[in-house]
């Protein structure tokens, strides 16, 4: 019998606990809670989940508070699951160090597919390799070499760091700030113009549709995400 994988639910409504505890025990995993900031990073440093569900509204503070603590010293994967659609609380949750982020009301499915893309990038994290594969792509970072189907792609070294980036992050949303920050630097941290346009010479060159993009997917206002699979 396989081992169950562990998911800590952080949510002060226990109206969410019922709903996500029977749903999430069906696909596999072991459920544990908790309702609050104090309660959480102590029971995450206690008894370490392997992945977090969090709630932004919590009774003793903001759930970023709950990524903030943690992010230093633990690389969980953290999916917020929260009511607030303001993009800047999304952007913010991001950039401390969230893999994920969902809008109430949700579906099942749809969580699920990221906790599964949340815990493969952690996965995949955590092995350093030269070789990153996702889908038809391979990337080869001691060569400098990036393959579709086999057949070359020469792309400049801007576009060759940016598609690394998002290929060891892929499954997981990078916000422009993270991306800009990473590859060009903190002084192109805003430069939001710069970036989507090498993400479109990037689609140009491995989309099979780049007006239809499937490896590189949009997050309208926040970033970018790179297919997982």
């Amino acid at each position: 019998m396989m081992a169950r994988i562990k998911v800590m639910v952080v949510d002060d409504e226990a109206a969410i606990l019922r709903f996500l505890k029977p749903a999430l025990e069906a696909n596999g995993y072991e459920v544990s809670s908790a309702a609050s900031v104090e309660e959480a990073t102590r029971r995450i440093a206690r008894e370490p989940p392997e992945v977090v569900v969090l709630d932004l509204g919590l009774p003793d503070g903001d759930g970023k508070d709950v990524i903030r603590q943690v992010r230093q010293w633990s690389s969980v994967p953290i999916v917020v699951l929260s009511a607030r659609d303001r993009e800047a609380e999304k952007i913010e949750a991001l950039d401390l160090g969230a893999d994920d982020f969902i809008n109430k009301p949700f579906g099942v499915g749809e969580l699920m597919a990221r906790l599964r893309a949340a815990l493969r990038h952690r996965r995949q994290a955590q092995p350093e390799s030269p070789i990153m594969r996702i889908g038809e792509i391979e990337l080869d970072t001691d060569r400098h070499r990036v393959t579709r189907k086999g057949a070359e792609i020469k792309l400049t070294p801007r576009e060759f760091d940016l598609l690394v980036l998002l290929a060891r992050h892929a499954g997981k949303v990078m916000t422009h700030k993270q991306l800009l920050t990473a590859v060009w630097g903190p002084a192109h941290a805003l430069d939001t113009q710069y970036l989507r346009v090498y993400i479109g010479q990037l689609r140009q060159k491995i989309e099979d549709d780049p007006e239809e993009p499937v490896v590189i997917l949009t997050e309208l206002g926040i970033g970018y995400r790179m297919a997982a699979d």
